[in-house]
């Protein structure tokens, strides 16, 4: 069990690092080498080539039913996809640091799902963290204002949390898959969907990508295929690995070292102005998380002494 929890949680590490990259890559491609909807198909069918590809050197222990397959492949039309449109489209109005702040919220959407659904109790401590998170999002939303790094961050950001919880959604439920089912046939099937929503959405709305068009080795290009190789496909592989080994909302709580890698490289890079008001923000979800983890270690905890 113990080996389980270190192999989750090297797993998750990695994965948010190359996901905390990932929201300094994409604001340098967008919407300059590639407009949102178009970047959505790229790592989506990217990603699904790479799943199903690896698939071939990897027998699954168990076949999903239809049913399964058909479930997967929602999750991917609806939870992937949407998740992946909402991030895009805020990042081309945000800052990285901005959408990272939401994506930190991650534990909270995930805990008041799981509330509503009746699978968490409400104490006192989860609910301070989630009042605390929430205030984080809105002293974001009502400090920043448009510059030449950021050019409506009101609406970046709204698309932001809409990615947020469309991304809760998805942790919650393709967990419940991963109880029986490998990672690489949940991927497989779940980016699958994915591309089959994106295409379509890409073509409607007019397909733009002049990175497509960049020298291989040009700056543009290998952004790029970074995010497609890492974040689109690696990442989703160890986030998998994490769900199997880890309980949801301490999966939702690597949000935060997406905030802290992409909060450092935008200041290095100039992505973002250092803001007292964001350093609050930042300082009232990283409380928000550790309450509702705390509180639900402490819960687990109290359950494991009294069976």
């Amino acid at each position: 069990m113990q080996k389980n929890k270190i192999k989750g949680n090297a797993a998750m590490l990695v994965s948010k690092v190359f996901s905390g990259l990932n929201e300094n890559a994409l604001r340098y491609l967008l919407p300059a080498y590639m407009s949102a909807p178009t970047g959505v198909f790229l790592r989506v069918g990217f990603g699904s080539a790479f799943f199903w590809l690896l698939g071939l050197f990897r027998r699954p222990s168990v076949r999903p039913t239809r049913r399964q397959r058909l479930g997967l492949f929602a999750i991917g039309l609806f939870c992937v996809f949407g998740y992946m449109f909402f991030l895009l489209k805020g990042l081309t109005y945000t800052t990285p640091v901005s959408s990272s702040i939401f994506i930190s919220l991650q534990p909270v959407c995930v805990f008041v799902i799981c509330l509503m659904l009746g699978r968490e109790k409400a104490t006192a401590m989860k609910v301070g963290g989630i009042v605390l998170g929430v205030a984080g999002a809105v002293v974001c939303v009502l400090t920043q204002h448009s510059s030449e790094v950021a050019s409506d961050p009101l609406r970046g950001n709204i698309y932001c949390a809409a990615s947020t919880l469309v991304y809760s959604i998805y942790l919650i439920i393709s967990k419940q898959y991963l109880r029986t089912l490998d990672d690489v046939t949940v991927s497989k099937w779940t980016f699958l969907g994915a591309a089959a929503a994106a295409l379509p959405v890409a073509l409607a709305m007019g397909w733009d990508a002049p990175v497509l068009k960049a020298g291989i080795l040009s700056a543009p290009m290998l952004v790029l295929l970074f995010v497609l190789v890492f974040p689109s496909s690696v990442s989703y592989l160890l986030i998998d690995i994490g769900l199997k080994n880890l309980a949801a909302t301490v999966v939702a709580l690597y949000g935060s070292v997406i905030l802290i890698v992409a909060a450092g490289v935008s200041y290095a890079l100039g992505q973002d102005r250092f803001s007292w008001w964001q350093i609050v923000a930042i300082a009232l979800i990283m409380v928000s998380m550790y309450l509702v983890e705390h509180a639900e270690v402490k819960e687990h905890s109290g359950d494991k002494v009294s069976r």
